[in-house]
């Protein structure tokens, strides 16, 4: 049933991956960069299954990362210009911050959070990024202001993810370790989306995205020390492992990290990072139309606070 659901919901984002590509490239409209920013959060909401699938199959958290950033960074060498370097030594940093928190960091604490902790818990608290987004903005960034429409579009949007995670069976189920993960990695994205900003301005999109991938492939490296390759070679040829990481390396990362870099330079990192907030209104859409999980009472409820929330938290 997972290969089947994971062959839809790969057929199903590669169309709309493509139209909305194409979209962009026509329009001159700030409006298709929101539609291409929610498409995108829409997509990575769905790569639960995949990365299940992976998992089921003995692929490691870590693992599972390499070779999705490994993907993604071929497709794009083809594409990018093949300069090696940024303008200054600060800026080269800042891209191994960019490839740490947006990439090898990000993705071991969110799936290790997972692995040993309640996927609800996880689920909600890595949905906070958009909010811890808003508040290192308040604090560092000058431009951004605490308006009353941000404020309200936050406690909104925040209700509406507590309302679809748990699903109206809220227990409180602590598990310091794990919240900890999932804090961090909600964090993480926080800080990449902001350092995006100092780097949009100046570099292509798809420059920036391929430095990305490889610093996260680089700062990666060392954690194999602690827990080196396990998966071997020859289950690389079963379908459903080389079809999901496919997919999470040419759609998920190659083509969303890249269009994520382009919305944030379009439109600026506070109104993007709150799409995030559409993840499990995502998930559970996917679940209902590949999965064939009912949509509940209190699922459409907080998904309608969501909207709400992202609606004012984006508007002047």
């Amino acid at each position: 049933m997972f290969k089947f659901a994971a062959e839809r919901n790969r057929e199903i984002t590669l169309r709309f991956s493509y139209f909305f590509i194409t979209f962009a490239a026509m329009g001159k409209n700030n409006i298709v960069y929101h539609i291409i920013a929610i498409i995108t959060v829409l997509i990575w909401g769905g790569t639960f299954i995949n990365s299940k699938i992976l998992l089921q199959h003995g692929l490691e958290p870590h693992e599972i990362f390499v070779l999705r950033f490994l993907f993604a960074y071929i497709c794009i060498w083809f594409i990018s210009p093949h300069r090696l370097f940024g303008d200054t030594i600060k800026d080269e940093l800042l891209f191994v911050l960019l490839g740490i928190t947006g990439g090898s960091l990000y993705f071991i604490t969110e799936n290790h959070a997972v692995q040993i902790d309640y996927v609800n818990n996880v689920s909600f608290i890595v949905c906070t990024a958009p909010l811890l987004t808003t508040l290192l903005a308040l604090k560092f960034l000058k431009s951004v202001k605490a308006t009353r429409n941000l404020v309200l579009g936050a406690i909104a949007a925040t209700l509406g993810v507590a309302l679809v995670v748990f699903n109206g069976h809220f227990v409180l189920k602590l598990n310091p370790l794990g919240d900890a993960l999932a804090l961090s990695a909600a964090l993480c994205w926080a800080v990449y989306s902001i350092l995006m900003k100092f780097v949009a301005n100046r570099y292509s999109s798809i420059f920036i995205t391929r430095k990305v991938f490889f610093y996260g492939l680089i700062t990666v490296l060392p954690y194999f020390l602690l827990r080196p390759w396990q998966f071997p070679l020859s289950r690389f040829t079963h379908p459903a492992v080389w079809g999901n990481l496919l997919f999470l390396g040419t759609i998920a990362s190659f083509a969303c990290f890249e269009l994520w870099s382009l919305v944030i330079k379009k439109i600026g990192a506070i109104p993007v990072s709150n799409y995030v907030y559409l993840n499990p209104i995502s998930t559970v859409i996917v679940s209902a139309l590949v999965l064939s999980e009912p949509m509940t009472p209190l699922a459409y409820l907080g998904s309608i606070l969501i909207l709400l929330g992202v609606y004012l938290s984006n508007k002047k």
